[in-house]
Protein backbone atom coordinates (compact mmCIF):
# COMPACT_ATOMS: atom_id res chain seq x y z
CA UNK A 1 0.00 0.00 0.00
CA UNK A 2 1.37 3.41 -0.92
CA UNK A 3 0.39 6.03 1.24
CA UNK A 4 0.54 9.73 1.51
CA UNK A 5 -0.75 11.65 5.17
CA UNK A 6 -1.20 15.43 4.58
CA UNK A 7 -0.10 16.43 8.11
CA UNK A 8 1.61 13.05 9.10
CA UNK A 9 3.58 14.71 11.43
CA UNK A 10 0.73 16.58 13.96
CA UNK A 11 -0.73 14.45 16.90
CA UNK A 12 -3.30 12.59 14.82
CA UNK A 13 -0.81 12.09 11.87
CA UNK A 14 1.67 10.46 14.15
CA UNK A 15 -0.61 7.77 15.33
CA UNK A 16 -1.94 7.20 11.72
CA UNK A 17 1.45 6.95 10.51
CA UNK A 18 2.11 4.46 12.98
CA UNK A 19 -0.82 2.11 12.03
CA UNK A 20 0.30 2.30 8.61
CA UNK A 21 3.98 1.26 9.22
CA UNK A 22 1.94 -2.05 10.95
CA UNK A 23 0.57 -2.69 7.81
CA UNK A 24 3.63 -2.96 6.21
CA UNK A 25 2.68 0.58 4.16
CA UNK A 26 5.32 2.41 2.00
CA UNK A 27 3.96 5.95 3.53
CA UNK A 28 4.87 9.63 3.16
CA UNK A 29 4.23 12.25 4.80
CA UNK A 30 3.16 16.30 3.77
CA UNK A 31 4.47 19.26 6.47
CA UNK A 32 6.02 21.64 7.52
CA UNK A 33 8.99 19.84 8.54
CA UNK A 34 9.08 21.41 12.36
CA UNK A 35 8.95 17.78 14.14
CA UNK A 36 12.21 16.80 13.42
CA UNK A 37 12.67 14.58 16.79
CA UNK A 38 9.19 13.15 16.62
CA UNK A 39 9.50 11.36 13.08
CA UNK A 40 10.58 7.89 12.26
CA UNK A 41 13.35 7.59 9.73
CA UNK A 42 11.57 5.12 7.54
CA UNK A 43 8.82 8.29 6.85
CA UNK A 44 9.51 10.01 3.35
CA UNK A 45 8.62 13.34 3.68
CA UNK A 46 7.96 16.51 1.76
CA UNK A 47 7.73 19.64 2.81
CA UNK A 48 5.75 22.28 2.10
CA UNK A 49 2.69 24.55 2.71
CA UNK A 50 -1.37 23.20 1.73
CA UNK A 51 -2.36 26.76 1.56
CA UNK A 52 0.06 27.75 -1.18
CA UNK A 53 -2.12 26.11 -3.56
CA UNK A 54 -0.29 26.15 -6.83
CA UNK A 55 2.84 24.87 -4.97
CA UNK A 56 1.04 22.57 -3.23
CA UNK A 57 -0.99 20.90 -6.78
CA UNK A 58 2.60 21.25 -8.35
CA UNK A 59 3.82 18.67 -6.05
CA UNK A 60 1.66 16.02 -6.94
CA UNK A 61 0.93 16.25 -10.46
CA UNK A 62 2.85 13.47 -11.36
CA UNK A 63 1.59 11.27 -8.02
CA UNK A 64 -0.56 8.28 -7.78
CA UNK A 65 -1.36 7.49 -4.03
CA UNK A 66 -3.37 3.82 -3.05
CA UNK A 67 -4.53 6.27 -0.37
CA UNK A 68 -4.55 9.98 0.69
CA UNK A 69 -5.41 10.97 4.33
CA UNK A 70 -6.08 14.75 4.94
CA UNK A 71 -5.59 15.70 8.53
CA UNK A 72 -5.00 19.80 7.95
CA UNK A 73 -8.37 20.48 5.89
CA UNK A 74 -9.70 23.06 7.25
CA UNK A 75 -11.91 25.26 4.58
CA UNK A 76 -14.04 25.03 1.65
CA UNK A 77 -11.32 26.50 -0.73
CA UNK A 78 -8.36 23.75 0.86
CA UNK A 79 -10.81 20.87 0.53
CA UNK A 80 -10.96 22.06 -3.62
CA UNK A 81 -7.52 22.01 -3.57
CA UNK A 82 -7.22 18.46 -2.31
CA UNK A 83 -9.79 17.34 -5.01
CA UNK A 84 -8.09 19.21 -7.83
CA UNK A 85 -4.80 17.56 -6.46
CA UNK A 86 -5.86 14.26 -5.77
CA UNK A 87 -9.27 13.25 -8.46
CA UNK A 88 -7.94 10.18 -10.66
CA UNK A 89 -5.09 9.88 -8.55
CA UNK A 90 -5.78 8.05 -5.53
CA UNK A 91 -7.95 5.46 -4.83
CA UNK A 92 -8.99 6.22 -1.42
CA UNK A 93 -9.07 9.66 -0.17
CA UNK A 94 -9.52 9.56 3.82
CA UNK A 95 -11.09 13.58 5.19
CA UNK A 96 -10.45 14.15 8.94
CA UNK A 97 -13.50 16.31 10.25
CA UNK A 98 -14.24 16.47 13.82
CA UNK A 99 -17.61 15.60 16.00
CA UNK A 100 -17.85 19.80 16.60
CA UNK A 101 -20.20 19.26 12.91
CA UNK A 102 -22.56 18.06 15.69
CA UNK A 103 -23.17 20.93 17.27
CA UNK A 104 -24.16 20.78 21.21
CA UNK A 105 -27.68 18.88 21.39
CA UNK A 106 -28.14 15.43 23.25
CA UNK A 107 -29.35 12.40 21.98
CA UNK A 108 -31.36 10.87 24.27
CA UNK A 109 -28.97 7.66 24.52
CA UNK A 110 -26.89 10.77 25.54
CA UNK A 111 -24.21 9.19 23.23
CA UNK A 112 -24.25 10.32 19.75
CA UNK A 113 -23.98 8.26 16.59
CA UNK A 114 -23.51 8.93 12.91
CA UNK A 115 -26.77 9.43 12.51
CA UNK A 116 -27.40 12.44 14.73
CA UNK A 117 -28.23 15.93 12.77
CA UNK A 118 -24.85 17.86 11.87
CA UNK A 119 -26.23 21.32 13.34
CA UNK A 120 -22.48 22.46 13.70
CA UNK A 121 -22.06 25.85 16.26
CA UNK A 122 -18.86 27.14 16.06
CA UNK A 123 -16.76 28.40 12.80
CA UNK A 124 -14.66 25.31 12.79
CA UNK A 125 -17.27 22.85 12.37
CA UNK A 126 -19.62 24.45 9.78
CA UNK A 127 -16.29 25.10 7.62
CA UNK A 128 -15.39 21.26 7.97
CA UNK A 129 -18.89 20.19 7.59
CA UNK A 130 -18.61 22.28 4.65
CA UNK A 131 -15.30 20.50 3.48
CA UNK A 132 -17.17 17.52 3.82
CA UNK A 133 -20.17 18.33 1.60
CA UNK A 134 -17.15 19.29 -1.23
CA UNK A 135 -15.84 15.97 -0.77
CA UNK A 136 -19.01 13.88 -0.70
CA UNK A 137 -19.67 15.76 -4.51
CA UNK A 138 -16.29 14.63 -5.54
CA UNK A 139 -16.64 11.01 -4.66
CA UNK A 140 -20.37 11.07 -6.49
CA UNK A 141 -18.37 12.07 -9.27
CA UNK A 142 -16.44 9.60 -9.00
CA UNK A 143 -12.66 11.60 -8.31
CA UNK A 144 -12.12 8.77 -5.63
CA UNK A 145 -13.46 6.38 -2.68
CA UNK A 146 -14.14 8.21 0.49
CA UNK A 147 -13.81 7.96 4.26
CA UNK A 148 -15.21 10.74 6.44
CA UNK A 149 -13.36 10.95 9.84
CA UNK A 150 -14.75 12.85 12.92
CA UNK A 151 -12.35 12.65 15.92
CA UNK A 152 -12.94 14.12 19.15
CA UNK A 153 -10.60 14.92 22.14
CA UNK A 154 -6.93 12.68 20.29
CA UNK A 155 -3.94 13.34 22.71
CA UNK A 156 -0.27 11.72 23.16
CA UNK A 157 2.93 12.62 22.90
CA UNK A 158 3.53 15.53 20.63
CA UNK A 159 1.12 18.09 21.89
CA UNK A 160 -0.29 18.96 25.47
CA UNK A 161 -3.06 17.52 27.50
CA UNK A 162 -6.07 19.76 27.27
CA UNK A 163 -7.85 21.12 30.20
CA UNK A 164 -11.25 21.97 30.32
CA UNK A 165 -10.53 25.41 30.00
CA UNK A 166 -7.70 25.67 27.38
CA UNK A 167 -6.06 23.41 24.99
CA UNK A 168 -2.48 24.11 26.05
CA UNK A 169 -2.82 26.26 29.63
CA UNK A 170 -1.05 26.19 32.68
CA UNK A 171 -3.87 23.80 34.65
CA UNK A 172 -1.48 20.83 35.10
CA UNK A 173 1.46 22.99 36.43
CA UNK A 174 -0.51 24.03 39.15
CA UNK A 175 -1.96 20.64 39.88
CA UNK A 176 1.85 19.91 40.24
CA UNK A 177 1.98 22.21 42.49
CA UNK A 178 -0.43 21.95 44.69
CA UNK A 179 -2.69 24.58 43.18
CA UNK A 180 -6.21 24.82 42.81
CA UNK A 181 -7.82 24.93 39.19
CA UNK A 182 -11.00 25.42 37.59
CA UNK A 183 -13.95 23.12 36.59
CA UNK A 184 -16.67 24.12 34.63
CA UNK A 185 -20.50 23.62 36.80
CA UNK A 186 -20.23 20.80 38.80
CA UNK A 187 -17.81 18.77 37.29
CA UNK A 188 -20.17 16.52 35.70
CA UNK A 189 -19.83 17.13 31.53
CA UNK A 190 -19.19 14.14 29.50
CA UNK A 191 -15.76 13.99 27.97
CA UNK A 192 -14.04 11.55 25.96
CA UNK A 193 -10.29 11.33 25.29
CA UNK A 194 -8.69 9.06 22.92
CA UNK A 195 -5.16 8.34 22.01
CA UNK A 196 -3.15 9.22 19.07
CA UNK A 197 -2.24 5.27 18.63
CA UNK A 198 -5.69 4.12 18.88
CA UNK A 199 -7.10 6.81 16.16
CA UNK A 200 -4.68 6.15 14.12
CA UNK A 201 -5.68 2.42 13.86
CA UNK A 202 -9.46 3.30 12.69
CA UNK A 203 -7.56 5.07 9.61
CA UNK A 204 -4.83 2.50 8.88
CA UNK A 205 -7.23 -0.27 8.96
CA UNK A 206 -10.18 1.83 6.92
CA UNK A 207 -7.92 2.21 4.52
CA UNK A 208 -8.51 0.32 0.88
CA UNK A 209 -11.70 -1.27 2.57
CA UNK A 210 -14.61 -0.98 0.55
CA UNK A 211 -16.84 -1.18 3.89
CA UNK A 212 -15.89 1.86 4.47
CA UNK A 213 -16.50 3.72 1.12
CA UNK A 214 -18.84 6.48 1.34
CA UNK A 215 -18.90 5.93 5.35
CA UNK A 216 -18.73 8.42 7.89
CA UNK A 217 -17.03 7.14 11.10
CA UNK A 218 -16.66 8.79 14.65
CA UNK A 219 -13.41 8.39 15.28
CA UNK A 220 -13.58 7.69 19.80
CA UNK A 221 -12.50 5.26 22.06
CA UNK A 222 -15.34 3.75 24.64
CA UNK A 223 -13.86 5.68 27.76
CA UNK A 224 -16.21 8.75 28.76
CA UNK A 225 -15.51 10.25 31.69
CA UNK A 226 -17.14 13.30 33.57
CA UNK A 227 -14.67 16.11 33.77
CA UNK A 228 -13.73 15.58 37.27
CA UNK A 229 -12.70 11.95 36.57
CA UNK A 230 -10.45 13.37 34.05
CA UNK A 231 -8.88 15.68 36.46
CA UNK A 232 -8.92 13.01 39.12
CA UNK A 233 -6.24 10.77 36.34
CA UNK A 234 -4.84 13.18 35.24
CA UNK A 235 -3.38 14.26 38.55
CA UNK A 236 -2.78 10.86 39.11
CA UNK A 237 -0.37 10.48 35.92
CA UNK A 238 1.40 12.96 37.54
CA UNK A 239 1.61 11.39 40.94
CA UNK A 240 -0.22 14.07 42.71
CA UNK A 241 -4.43 14.88 43.12
CA UNK A 242 -5.53 17.67 42.05
CA UNK A 243 -7.48 20.53 43.86
CA UNK A 244 -10.61 21.87 41.82
CA UNK A 245 -13.26 25.27 42.27
CA UNK A 246 -16.40 24.49 40.41
CA UNK A 247 -17.75 27.53 39.41
CA UNK A 248 -19.90 28.59 36.62
CA UNK A 249 -18.82 28.15 32.75
CA UNK A 250 -20.46 31.84 32.42
CA UNK A 251 -18.17 33.48 35.11
CA UNK A 252 -15.05 31.76 33.68
CA UNK A 253 -16.06 32.85 29.76
CA UNK A 254 -16.82 36.44 30.97
CA UNK A 255 -13.35 36.10 32.48
CA UNK A 256 -11.47 39.34 31.13
CA UNK A 257 -9.44 38.89 27.87
CA UNK A 258 -11.89 36.09 26.18
CA UNK A 259 -8.95 33.91 27.05
CA UNK A 260 -11.61 30.63 27.51
CA UNK A 261 -12.72 30.30 23.98
CA UNK A 262 -12.06 26.61 24.44
CA UNK A 263 -14.26 26.05 27.11
CA UNK A 264 -17.01 28.69 25.88
CA UNK A 265 -16.99 26.98 22.01
CA UNK A 266 -16.71 23.03 23.38
CA UNK A 267 -15.55 21.58 26.44
CA UNK A 268 -18.69 22.95 28.48
CA UNK A 269 -20.89 21.08 26.38
CA UNK A 270 -21.31 17.20 26.66
CA UNK A 271 -18.40 15.26 24.39
CA UNK A 272 -19.63 11.71 24.01
CA UNK A 273 -19.76 9.36 20.75
CA UNK A 274 -20.38 6.27 20.02
CA UNK A 275 -18.19 4.53 18.05
CA UNK A 276 -19.87 1.21 17.34
CA UNK A 277 -20.19 1.68 13.90
CA UNK A 278 -16.11 2.24 12.88
CA UNK A 279 -15.75 -1.21 15.48
CA UNK A 280 -18.37 -2.66 13.42
CA UNK A 281 -16.53 -1.92 9.83
CA UNK A 282 -13.15 -1.75 11.06
CA UNK A 283 -12.62 -4.68 13.50
CA UNK A 284 -9.06 -3.70 13.89
CA UNK A 285 -10.33 -0.71 15.64
CA UNK A 286 -10.26 -1.32 19.43
CA UNK A 287 -8.82 1.45 22.19
CA UNK A 288 -6.56 -0.26 24.18
CA UNK A 289 -4.76 2.95 25.97
CA UNK A 290 -6.23 4.03 28.82
CA UNK A 291 -6.36 7.79 29.89
CA UNK A 292 -4.06 7.56 32.57
CA UNK A 293 -1.29 5.65 31.00
CA UNK A 294 -1.34 8.06 27.74
CA UNK A 295 -1.20 11.28 29.91
CA UNK A 296 1.62 10.16 31.71
CA UNK A 297 3.65 9.66 28.29
CA UNK A 298 2.15 12.80 27.40
CA UNK A 299 2.99 14.70 30.28
CA UNK A 300 6.27 13.11 30.29
CA UNK A 301 6.84 13.73 26.16
CA UNK A 302 6.26 17.67 26.93
CA UNK A 303 8.61 18.20 29.88
CA UNK A 304 11.08 16.05 27.43
CA UNK A 305 10.87 19.06 24.84
CA UNK A 306 10.38 22.04 27.24
CA UNK A 307 7.45 22.39 26.36
CA UNK A 308 5.94 22.24 29.53
CA UNK A 309 4.12 25.60 30.74
CA UNK A 310 5.21 26.97 34.21
CA UNK A 311 2.24 28.86 36.14
CA UNK A 312 4.37 31.33 36.79
CA UNK A 313 3.76 32.73 33.42
CA UNK A 314 0.12 33.19 33.69
CA UNK A 315 -0.63 35.71 37.27
CA UNK A 316 -3.80 36.39 35.41
CA UNK A 317 -4.70 32.59 35.67
CA UNK A 318 -4.06 33.07 40.17
CA UNK A 319 -5.97 37.19 39.81
CA UNK A 320 -9.18 34.88 38.89
CA UNK A 321 -8.88 32.19 41.34
CA UNK A 322 -8.42 34.84 44.05
CA UNK A 323 -11.67 36.48 42.50
CA UNK A 324 -13.09 33.00 42.47
CA UNK A 325 -12.17 32.16 46.29
CA UNK A 326 -13.18 35.96 47.53
CA UNK A 327 -16.45 35.44 46.35
CA UNK A 328 -16.92 32.24 48.39
CA UNK A 329 -16.13 29.46 45.63
CA UNK A 330 -14.29 26.58 47.96
CA UNK A 331 -11.67 23.98 46.70
CA UNK A 332 -12.49 20.75 46.50
CA UNK A 333 -10.34 17.82 45.59
CA UNK A 334 -11.26 15.95 42.31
Amino acid sequence: MKALVIGGTGVIGTGIVKQFFARGAEVTSFDRHRRPGLVPPELKRIRGDRTKFRAFERTFESSRYDVVVDLVCFTPEEAESTCRTFGGRCGHLQFCSTVCVYGTKIPPTVLVDEQFPAEPETPYGRAKLACERIFERAARERSFALTVFRPSNTYGPGGPIIDQLEIDGVAWDRVVRGLPVFCAGDGLGLWQPTHRDDCGKLFAYAALNPRTYGETYNATGDAVCTWREYYRRAARALDTRAKLIFVPATWLTFAPGDRFSFLREISQFHGAYSSAKAKSHVPEFRATIDFETGARATFADLRRRGAWRSSESDPDYQRLVDRALAQGFRVVEA
